[in-house]
């Protein structure tokens, strides 16, 4: 409902935000579930708010607003989503972060958290006018500086780096460890056996990139969103906390 959602997208339709899905029920529940990547929804299948909706809906109104009492009651909890979508995803970062650094860095995750922590507990007007932008230029260089630490000796390589275009590439069996891919375009890459050992795969776009046989365990950054968009099987390792996508490949 809050966020628009495009045919290019994957969404299967093109809906403004704010208009309900023609799939939607009475009772908030999906008529398609069971067959969205068959019906032309895959989107809907890898979407990620990290934990947002259920903090607005249960914490932030209390469980008691609904967005069909009316416009005024859908645009405050809308416009409060939007924000708490991104206080939810820089604390999901950050609390990964801190398991990886100390000394100074350490503290500086530390004074973020307890920031954020504070404005998603915050009433919905305070979510709603959080500056995102300004708490993103001051994550950003904290998430770097983490990962260079942890990726230390950091291998150099005109191929493999942030932003990288690999669409399509055969990277199989390729050693991409201690390499930073963030933002790198991966899509429909063919990773099978390839290794992640430390390496930093913040915002890379694996949609329908093939991780059959790779070992992710020691990878950054990595996000169930980013895993539910690729390819794989039993034999892909990931990261603890991560889980294997019920539409991949299990016999591979």
């Amino acid at each position: 409902m809050a966020l628009t959602r495009t045919k290019a997208g994957g969404f299967g339709a093109d809906i403004p935000a704010g208009t309900p899905c023609n799939h939607l029920q009475g009772d908030n529940r999906c008529q398609i579930h069971p067959r969205l990547r068959e019906e032309g929804w895959p989107a809907c299948t890898v979407f990620d708010c990290f934990g947002a909706g259920q903090q607005i809906t249960q914490v932030t109104f209390g469980g008691v607003a609904d967005w069909r009492e009316g416009p005024e009651t859908a645009g405050a909890m809308f416009t409060a989503f939007a924000s708490m979508r991104h206080l939810m995803e820089m604390l999901r970062l950050l609390t990964e972060a801190r398991e990886l650094a100390d000394g100074p860095l350490a503290q500086d995750v530390d004074v973020l958290v307890v920031e954020l922590q504070q404005l998603v507990a915050a009433p919905a007007d305070q979510v709603a006018s959080a500056d995102i932008a300004g708490l993103r230029s001051r994550v950003g260089p904290v998430l770097v500086a983490i990962s260079e630490s942890h990726r230390l000796p950091t291998p150099r390589s005109r191929r493999f780096q942030p932003r990288a275009q690999l669409m399509g590439s055969n990277l199989r069996k390729a050693r991409l460890d201690r390499h930073c891919l963030r933002s790198a375009l991966l899509i429909a890459a063919d990773l099978r056996g390839a290794t992640f050992e430390r390496t930093d795969l913040l915002g890379a776009d694996l949609r329908d990139a093939d991780l059959s046989g790779a070992d992710l365990r020691g990878a950054i950054f990595l996000t169930q969103q980013q895993v539910d968009a690729a390819r794989g099987s039993e034999s892909t390792r990931l990261p603890a906390g991560l889980h294997m996508p019920s539409h991949w490949n299990r016999a591979r």
